[in-house]
């Protein structure tokens, strides 16, 4: 019994963000460790998204959005999430939500890894491959915002959009994160973005991915000397 609960225990995704050698003293400064991992992080996030976005089943909300704001104004869709990022970051300062270079890079680096890599991959024709893709792009995105989670340098720019208004208006996080996504799916829909049975999935699988990828990096994380 005892071994079947530590094995349950070390299967279980993460509940909280774990404490790492990596963790920067401030939202503005950081060592080059931290800097990899928080960069590293960001750009397998956006890689994960990229991997939905070619998969052409469906995407995540915020990513409905930008193929909308790409189909109708020209622009790829790379520079279109930057788009989105820096107009939701105009929304912080009624909020007074304070930002880090966590919050910049996230803007900057998620909207180039999309960029870059949307054109790269190579479109699955198969319902199984398309499945299996998403799958992946979920992982990835899932180990991407652990590793930017345990570099503690600032939420990204929808994270901070969510914690502000949680915070101005008192609701509790879960309808105020909800009504967020919800509405940026419809827009994002209205204007000519993916929805199908890939934007269900990540919906119901992106928090455990997240759980469970902080889960992985506080398993594997490198000795607590390390300095960053």
């Amino acid at each position: 019994m005892r071994r079947l609960g530590a094995l349950s225990r070390r299967l279980a995704p993460a509940r909280t963000v774990p404490s790492t050698p990596w963790r920067a003293p401030s939202r503005w400064r950081a060592g080059p460790v931290t800097l990899i991992v928080l960069v590293g992080g960001l750009w397998l996030f956006g890689t994960g998204e990229a991997v939905l976005v070619d998969a052409g089943i469906g995407v995540s909300p915020w990513t409905v959005l930008a193929q909308g704001l790409a189909v109708r104004s020209g622009i790829g869709i790379g520079a279109a999430t930057f788009v989105i990022s820096a107009v939701v970051l105009l929304l912080w300062l009624p909020l007074r939500e304070r930002p880090g270079l966590g919050t910049i890079a996230n803007a900057v680096v998620i909207a180039a890894s999309i960029g870059v890599t949307v054109p790269i991959l190579a479109t699955p024709r198969e319902p199984l491959a398309q499945f299996a893709s998403v799958l992946f792009g979920i992982a990835l995105i899932g180990l991407g915002s652990a590793l930017y989670l345990t570099a503690a340098m600032g939420p990204g720019p929808r994270d901070g959009l969510m914690t502000g208004l949680h915070r101005r208006t008192g609701l509790p996080v879960t309808p105020v994160r909800l009504s967020i996504e919800v509405s940026v799916l419809v827009v994002g829909w209205l204007l000519g973005g993916t929805v199908g049975l890939g934007t269900v999935m990540f919906a119901l699988l992106v928090g455990p991915a997240v759980g469970y990828g902080l889960a992985l990096v506080d398993r594997s994380r490198r000795p607590r000397s390390l300095r960053c």
